[in-house]
């Protein structure tokens, strides 16, 4: 009998323990991001930081919920949604020309799409890049705003699509491309990393505002992480972030 009871109770507590740990255990909010696309999203020994990043992950602490930080092909992006692999895009991702692509939060951030070049490559502004070989990110921003200014594109000797900016500079470097038309912040980043190897012209190819989008129809979801933004805008946590990045407030919800 007493070791019924014994055996019994070994039951129960075992269930109890088991109970407790899927109690404890929270919903994950799983984010997609470019892993290499500094500062917004990256590897730094070994771990995946950014700017984007750490906004995503006081958003998920504030819904309480797990942060996981999923790496993902860029051109995969859509796919990656929609098989629910994760619940967003959040790592500088141009609302502009996908409003109705995706469900969006309201812009958090502006971003130029810029042209980045080799210092001493006497290019000064876009009208320089005719007859130019000029290098973008596959499925990006700056392959939409390539792809509907014809007038620019068009005096290309060649448009290069690679699958990162990293490699797309790397072929800047190599010479193997003339110019590379990318994001604004990932581009100053870079220029600053280069310690002046590279010059970025004055003239911007297109004007955006970054959001985190949402498989389309996930309003739930959207209107928490939205939710959490302002409360974030509100306290001065976005405030505090930004400056930890760029040692300023370039954030734009609730101004």
């Amino acid at each position: 009998m007493k070791r019924i009871i014994a055996a019994l109770l070994t039951v129960i507590l075992l269930a109890t323990s088991l109970a407790a740990c899927s109690k404890a255990k929270k919903e994950e909010f799983v984010v997609g991001f470019d892993q290499e696309f500094p500062p917004m999203g990256f590897v730094e020994d070994g771990k995946y930081v950014g700017f984007d990043l750490d906004l995503a992950k006081e958003v998920a602490k504030r819904m309480d919920m797990e942060f996981v930080a999923q790496p993902i092909a860029w051109d995969s992006k859509d796919q990656e949604l929609s098989s629910k692999n994760i619940d967003c895009v959040w790592n500088g991702f141009t609302i502009n020309g996908r409003e109705d692509k995706y469900t969006w939060t309201d812009a958090y951030m502006n971003n130029d799409q810029i042209v980045l070049v080799n210092a001493d490559s006497g290019i000064e502004k876009l009208a320089d890049l005719a007859g130019k070989t000029v290098c973008v990110q596959k499925d990006s921003s700056g392959l939409a705003a390539l792809t509907d200014n014809a007038a620019l594109t068009d005096t290309f000797d060649q448009l290069v699509q690679v699958d990162s900016y990293l490699n797309a500079i790397m072929e800047l470097e190599a010479g193997a491309v003339d110019a590379v038309v990318m994001d604004e912040i990932v581009a100053y980043y870079q220029y600053d990393a280069a310690g002046g190897n590279f010059t970025i012209l004055d003239e911007a190819v297109s004007s955006e505002e970054y959001g985190v989008g949402f498989l389309l129809g996930n309003t739930a979801l959207r209107d928490k992480v939205q939710k959490a933004l302002e409360e974030m805008a509100a306290d001065g946590t976005l405030a505090k972030i930004s400056n930890d990045w760029f040692s300023e407030d370039i954030t734009t919800i609730g101004k």
